[in-house]
């Protein structure tokens, strides 16, 4: 019997691995919660699909999405950047990069962990959603809009309250998959398990 998904994951063999494995698990590592919300932040105005594409090559352009390499880079490296053909060339998208990686090491720094900081702009918790079908899935939350504002005030780019949101959705802050897609129960059955 054919497993029951949510519809955006269906068409493409890419987006169903991401849906069936990634998206919704909770995550809880501060290098794979930073690539994320990069990621998130490159999708803006494209598809998640162009954005899978790319992910490997991103992971090299960017150094495995360590912050501390990428907040060192200077203009020359934004400039070889712009020339990477494997990756979104949005200049403003790139500088942000450099600019959150920065923004994230002081969040380090001065809290402990980006992971712990996030967590906590949701008292730590996920919230699980009973959305009957993917159009009423809003675009943002209050939730959202609140940790927009958040990232904002610490310096954080291309973190508007979409984008949060759908941040939050990938790394399992809140559980989107409708009751009636395989991965829902999966999904809420992770809980405590830090990945």
């Amino acid at each position: 019997m054919e497993k029951r998904r949510c519809d955006w994951a269906l068409g493409h063999s890419l987006m169903q691995a991401y849906h069936d494995k990634e998206w919704g698990v909770p995550i809880h590592d501060d290098r794979k919660l930073f690539e994320l919300l990069i990621l998130e932040g490159m999708q803006a105005g494209l598809s998640w699909l162009t954005i899978l594409k790319k992910r490997d090559t991103f992971r090299q352009a960017f150094d495995g999405f360590d912050p501390g390499k990428i907040a060192r880079y200077r203009q020359a490296r934004v400039e070889r950047l712009m020339k990477d053909k494997g990756i979104i060339r949005n200049r403003l998208k790139i500088e942000s990069t450099i600019s959150n990686a920065r923004s994230c090491l002081s969040v380090q720094k001065e809290l402990g962990g980006f992971s712990d900081y996030l967590w906590g702009l949701l008292e730590g918790h996920t919230t699980d959603t009973i959305y009957r079908r993917m159009r009423d899935i809003p675009a943002q939350t209050p939730a959202a809009v609140s940790m927009s504002k958040a990232l904002k005030k610490r310096g954080f780019r291309f973190v508007g309250p979409t984008i949060c949101y759908a941040f939050m959705q990938a790394t399992g802050m809140v559980n989107d998959h409708l009751p009636t897609c395989f991965r829902y129960k999966e999904v809420r059955r992770t809980r405590g398990r830090r990945k």
